[in-house]
């Protein structure tokens, strides 16, 4: 059952499908880059430092502010539920590790060293967005007295907030 069909509501519906889909994006986005650079890595050795540049961008631009977003307001509303206080627990050291993986991309010493940084980056952010989409959201969909489209509105917000921000410089 998908989170999209667990919801009653329909906004929550349709914030939810919205959310998985914002998620998958994330995950293929993702992927492109770490393509790109082992392409670069194989081909064009040179070109590989503005690629990582650009990873790390995107990282620090999309995958990482919307990560800080759900744990400020997802995950809190989801350890309530019973028996779901581990699965978010991990979750969040996942995003620690994400977030360690993106410093180490952007410092690795070497082609051969961020290549296998991002690699890692891109199976480990392929496994947190399958829990998510695949339990937590169903979680939330399922819970009585919680709003998703509310929560969602506000992670949403949260990262424009972020954008804003950094795009002012």
């Amino acid at each position: 059952m998908s989170a999209v069909t667990s919801a009653s509501a329909p906004e929550d519906a349709a914030a939810l499908e919205a959310a998985e889909a914002h998620l998958v994006r994330l995950a293929g986005d993702l992927a492109r880059h770490v393509a790109a650079l082992l392409d670069a890595a194989e081909r064009d050795p040179g070109a590989a430092a503005g690629i990582r540049a650009g990873l790390v961008a995107f990282c620090e631009r999309e995958i990482l502010p919307y990560a800080a977003a759900e744990e400020a307001v997802i995950y809190p509303a989801a350890r309530r539920l019973p028996d779901s206080r581990l699965l978010i627990e991990s979750l969040v050291a996942e995003h620690s590790c994400l977030t360690a993986l993106v410093d180490a991309l952007g410092s690795a010493p070497t082609l051969l060293g961020a290549v296998a940084d991002a690699r890692a980056l891109q199976v480990l952010f392929e496994e947190h967005v399958a829990k998510e989409n695949g339990l937590v959201l169903p979680l939330l969909a399922l819970a009585p007295g919680i709003r998703p489209a509310a929560l969602l509105t506000e992670v949403r917000e949260r990262v424009d907030r972020h954008l804003s921000y950094v795009c002012e410089w």
